[in-house]
């Protein structure tokens, strides 16, 4: 297999057996170990919280000890602490092996995203689509491979011991990808100090990536406003729960299916006005799905929605890469990790703030309004490396 093969499989497969421990299988677990709400919502969150501090120091260490051996350190972070879940007792412990856990993909994700990056200069937004969509085939199938294993063998145990499993196979792909040359030459612990706090520091205080980073955190915050409130809504108006499954389903299968495409568009076009396209598309369409009680018009709105978000992903990681020198490759997606991830976290908690507050159709047009402003920050403030 290829190198960019075999990452996009380690890709699927890894993101596989991560979803599957965490929905809907966790909540459960939680629950039946005595989680209050409370504590519940703190367990599942957890893993994203550790993305936020982590991502940013794994891209940059792995400008200097290479790709392979931090995505190494990833893959065994999503083997080894699914086998400690059968010794959960209590909430505290399982929130505690979230935590954990949380560093496989804070780790993996973004090294593996600087390894694609550098694989391609041309195309490199259409192969990023690639690895963006076979990470969200495992993130879909997770949840229904958790789902079946749990109601076929009413065991926790042999459900989170079979996410082990499913995290050995990466392992051993990553294990097989061909042999780095060094990155650094640094010899000292001092000099690689001195290297990683630059790196970082030359990303940090580079405005336009900042910006573009955070492009993609404005999308999640109107992704994370829909995934996490369309349902409460959706039972409001009186869907039943098929209804709002395929309402969300026809935004993931839109959002799987275009990545590729999307990347490929922005490869030709220009990474800025596909991130504008795509960004400016959740903006409108989000305020009028809590206007809308209709199935068919709600799977339309969802499905559209779902191509907004395929446009912007493979774009602006695409973008982060153009704005960066090779060295500070690692430095820049963990930049952007941790930004996306602060994004993804915020937006259920913003939206439910303002709904409890306005109600379900005047926080999403604010929401959305905050999407449109961003947008309109990117376009004056970013240039196109491509221009």
């Amino acid at each position: 297999m290829t190198p960019f093969f075999t990452l996009v499989l380690a890709g699927m497969l890894s993101r596989l057996g991560y979803q599957m421990a965490r929905s809907p299988v966790l909540p459960r677990f939680a629950q039946d170990l005595g989680a209050t709400p409370e504590l519940l919502g703190l367990i599942v969150a957890a893993s994203t919280i550790t993305g936020i501090f982590i991502k940013l120091p794994a891209g940059a260490l792995s400008d200097l000890f290479g790709r392979k051996r931090m995505m190494l350190l990833g893959c065994l972070f999503f083997a080894g602490p699914p086998f400690l879940y059968p010794l959960v007792t209590d909430p505290i412990q399982l929130l505690l092996l979230r935590f954990l856990h949380g560093f496989a993909t804070a780790i993996f994700s973004p090294v593996a995203s600087a390894y694609v990056a550098e694989l391609f200069h041309k195309g490199r937004g259409e192969r990023l689509g690639w690895f963006a969509s076979a990470n969200d085939v495992g993130a879909t199938l997770g949840p229904l491979l958790g789902g079946f294993v749990l109601f076929y063998t009413a065991s926790y145990p042999t459900t989170y011991l079979l996410v082990g499993l499913l995290g050995l196979p990466p392992l051993l792909m990553v294990l097989r990808l061909p042999k780095e040359p060094p990155l650094s030459p640094s010899k000292t612990g001092a000099s690689r100090w001195q290297k990683f706090r630059s790196g970082v520091g030359e990303v940090l205080s580079s405005p336009p990536v900042l910006i573009a980073s955070s492009m993609e955190a404005a999308m999640y915050v109107g992704y994370g406003a829909f995934l996490g409130f369309f349902p409460p809504y959706g039972k409001d108006i009186g869907l039943n729960d098929a209804q709002i499954g395929l309402v969300l389903g026809a935004q993931l299968a839109t959002t799987m299916l275009a990545k590729p495409m999307a990347g490929r568009l922005s490869d030709r076009m220009g990474r800025k006005p596909m991130i504008l396209l795509g960004l400016s598309l959740c903006a409108i369409l989000l305020p009028f799905i809590p206007q809308t009680t209709a199935f068919s018009l709600l799977f339309l709105l969802s499905g559209l929605f779902g191509l907004g978000v395929a446009i912007v992903t493979p774009s602006t990681t695409a973008l982060v890469a153009d704005l960066v020198k090779r060295r500070q490759m690692g430095s820049a997606m963990g930049v952007f990790g941790t930004i996306w991830d602060t994004g993804e976290a915020s937006g259920p908690i913003l939206a439910g703030v303002l709904i409890a507050a306005f109600g379900y159709p005047s926080a999403f047009a604010m929401i959305a309004a905050f999407m449109g402003l961003a947008a309109v920050i990117f376009a004056l403030a970013v240039k196109d490396p491509a221009d």
